[in-house]
């Protein structure tokens, strides 16, 4: 195995993949990233057996082969070449040798026949989605995950195809954040759970890249292509729950109010809340929205910011960070809460149009 390749070239990828590996592995392949050389080019390949990498990059190859090499030390090595270098990569008994200049580094090396990688994921359907709208659909949702919860259907956010269109849904069991976007390809129904880690390489490659993404849904695995990067990731095998029933149906009092405001006012009121529950009080009347909040030491906050409500004066607790968040996730200049009565969940969602939804549970205080 040898090739030759600019520093730039071959840090791309590397830098690509590297999220996978872990630092303290119980397998040490699992610390090792794999290097394909072949007439295509160069594949590296990182895994956690959970999650799979795999970026591509243009090398000119003098002799092909595959092997497998500490990830993180090939990622410093690389980092620490000067910008422009050339990079000469061979094999030579079982070690793996970098010349750049006067530079030059001995690598281990474990079997490439050793590292695990996904071949055949089953796949059921394939859709294709422009990475600015998969970015965008993770984005507005992925805050609703819960974090190491034991009903670990939880841990990770549901992906739903049905006819044109996909829909992202993540919930704690407090609240829930649902968005839909249009998509090219989609036939029958499919759900898959995508595990937390999942999600966040998926945002991360939508975020550093250009172009169409390509999903493919498999048995048991989500399969994401972009550019020259894929990402394999297991599914989470469990039931979501029945999200449609968790919308609140029939809210009568809508509030309408500026979004910056009232986040401002929220995160005011919050400073004083409980440190613990968070708990924020809001108060309707007419046009105006009243938030309190106090905590154990008597200390108390009170804000207020004047919004379009016309409906009868109200009380209802929330947790102040989970409406934030919500706040957070709306792109308009305007927010939407709709509320049926103190002991009932709110939705929030911008103002003439439904295709984010967010819901958040009361709480008493």
């Amino acid at each position: 195995m040898k090739f030759q390749a600019d520093r730039e070239t071959l840090l791309k990828p590397i830098q690509a993949v590297i999220g996978v590996v872990e630092r303290r592995q119980t397998m040490p392949i699992l610390s090792n990233m794999l290097l394909v050389a072949n007439e295509r080019g160069l594949s590296v390949t990182a895994t956690d057996l959970e999650v799979e990498l795999v970026a591509s990059t243009q090398v000119t190859v003098q002799a092909a082969g595959e092997i497998t090499v500490p990830g993180r030390k090939l990622l410093d090595i690389c980092r620490a070449l000067p910008d422009g270098a050339k990079v000469n990569f061979s094999l030579d008994k079982g070690r793996v040798i970098i010349k750049s200049g006067r530079s030059r580094f001995t690598l281990s090396t474990l079997p490439a026949a050793e590292f695990p990688t996904i071949e055949d994921i089953q796949a059921k359907q394939e859709v294709h989605v422009d990475n600015s709208t998969l970015g965008e659909l993770i984005e507005r949702v992925h805050f609703a995950m819960a974090q190491q919860d034991v009903r670990y259907y939880l841990n990770g956010m549901l992906l739903e195809l049905k006819d044109s269109q996909i829909r992202a849904v993540a919930t704690d069991g407090h609240r829930l954040a649902m968005c839909d976007a249009e998509v090219k390809g989609a036939g029958e129904t499919v759900q898959v759970i995508v595990p937390r880690k999942g999600v966040l390489e998926m945002q991360r490659m939508a975020g550093a890249m250009e172009g169409k993404a390509t999903i493919v849904f498999g048995g048991n695995h989500l399969r994401v292509t972009l550019g020259d990067t894929r990402m394999t990731t297991k599914l989470i095998d469990g039931r979501f729950p029945d999200y449609e029933r968790v919308l609140p149906k029939g809210g009568d009092k809508d509030v309408i109010g500026d979004r910056q405001l009232l986040r401002e006012a929220l995160q005011r009121a919050s400073i004083l809340s409980n440190e613990k529950y968070r708990g924020v009080r809001l108060q309707l009347v007419e046009n105006l929205l009243k938030i309190q909040a106090h905590n154990p030491e008597q200390e108390e906050a009170e804000d207020e910011v004047e919004v379009q409500y016309k409906g009868s004066e109200m009380e209802i607790g929330f947790n102040v960070n989970y409406l934030l968040d919500a706040l957070g996730a709306i792109s308009t200049d305007q927010a939407q809460i709709t509320l049926t009565d103190g002991n009932s969940s709110c939705l929030i969602r911008e103002p003439g149009n439904d295709r984010c939804k967010y819901v958040v549970m009361p709480m008493r205080l």
